[in-house]
């Protein structure tokens, strides 16, 4: 079968490799539909931090049961599902309390182990779950939504809450989402460059509004006009957001987060990235902030995500930009890697290899 492979950075090839043999208690899946990541693209810039060379990228997909045995999912062959990619150890602390999604030796599909961008893939039953008739192409975005709804449950976000999601690209503008979801007032961020992705965005979702991050002090003053201004020692400042959630993975923006948010606020880190921050870390007790990170997502986010989209509450496809035909793998991380700021969600189409 055929595989798209990330060879080093900057470049992707296709290579013929073996069609997998599935074991006891997995199922055989046709890939039919895949999203490129940020981590994915991360990973072809060599900015990402769970990455290495070469390996074959992808844990956003639908797929095709090819075979299966009997299980009490009621999973058969033919029907077109969806997976959790991240596979945990079972035995660490983490895994023992629980807290599968931060296994201490998570391995997740296309990061530490390889992925899902091939013709054929094998999957544990256990993490395979049904679509509900939903396309291949929507059901491809549960993943990267899983990812955001994840974070912004860590917030608790109430009604009235104003919520500042830093990062227009996939996992922001699906934070930024579920964050209005749940009443929150959302406005989104991104710099210059992405632009046309912002006003896009706003004009589908209806957030409260965006924020073109040109500086530090035109950040400073947005945070001014949005959340309101107080003088202090004689300096006007502004009351801060009640969340900030990092979707990009930046000390930069990180930084953003913190120096935006409320005293008593809450800063949500769902950005991967492989820099350090140096900062003043004594803001974090001035502000008495609650920082969260949060990594991957659970059984239950996919399902509840399922349902909400099934339930038409999200629509998906509203995300999905750009697609290709899997032979243009390297044709698609090279555009989503030089164009990125006028395209939010890059699909991969593998039905067209299967013949």
């Amino acid at each position: 079968m055929k595989a798209i492979y990330i060879t080093e950075p900057g470049k992707v090839e296709i290579q013929d490799i073996p069609k997998p043999v599935r074991k006891p208690g997995e199922a055989l899946l046709e890939v039919l539909y895949g999203g490129i990541c940020g981590s994915d693209l991360g990973s072809y810039r060599g900015t990402f931090a769970y990455f290495s060379y070469p390996r074959i990228p992808g844990h956003e997909f639908a797929a095709e049961i090819v075979e299966i045995d009997g299980n009490d999912q009621g999973l058969k062959p033919g029907m077109v599902v969806t997976c959790n990619p991240y596979f945990n150890c079972g035995r660490c602390y983490s895994c023992e309390r629980g807290i599968v999604n931060a296994c201490m030796d998570n391995q997740t599909m296309g990061c530490q182990r390889d992925g899902a961008f091939c013709e054929y893939i094998t999957m544990p039953i256990e993490r395979i779950y049904d679509g509900t008739g939903l396309s291949p192409k929507v059901l491809a975005a549960i993943e990267p939504f899983c990812i955001s709804y994840h974070g912004v449950q860590r917030a608790g976000i109430k009604p009235g809450d104003k919520v500042l999601v830093i990062g227009g690209g996939t996992i922001g503008v699906l934070a930024a989402n579920a964050a209005k979801a749940l009443g929150g007032q959302v406005y989104l961020c991104d710099v210059p460059q992405a632009k046309e992705k912002l006003e896009r965005s706003q004009t589908t979702f209806g957030f409260a509004g965006t924020i073109l991050n040109e500086s530090p002090q035109a950040l400073e003053q947005a945070v001014k006009d949005i959340t309101g201004c107080v003088e202090l020692n004689g300096a006007s400042t502004g009351c801060g957001f009640d969340v900030c959630i990092e979707a990009v993975g930046l000390p930069a923006t990180f930084q953003a987060c913190i120096d935006c948010a409320a005293f008593g606020g809450k800063v949500v880190l769902i950005g991967v990235g492989k820099q350090n921050l140096d900062f003043n870390f004594t803001l974090l007790q001035k502000k008495e902030l609650n920082v969260y990170g949060s990594r991957n997502a659970l059984k239950k986010d996919f399902l509840e995500l399922i349902d909400l989209v099934k339930a038409g509450k999200v629509d998906l496809e509203k995300i999905i930009t750009d697609v290709y035909p899997f032979e243009q793998a390297a044709q698609a991380f090279e555009d989503f890697s030089t164009k990125g700021g006028s395209m939010l969600k890059v699909g991969l189409d593998f039905t067209g290899i299967h013949g």
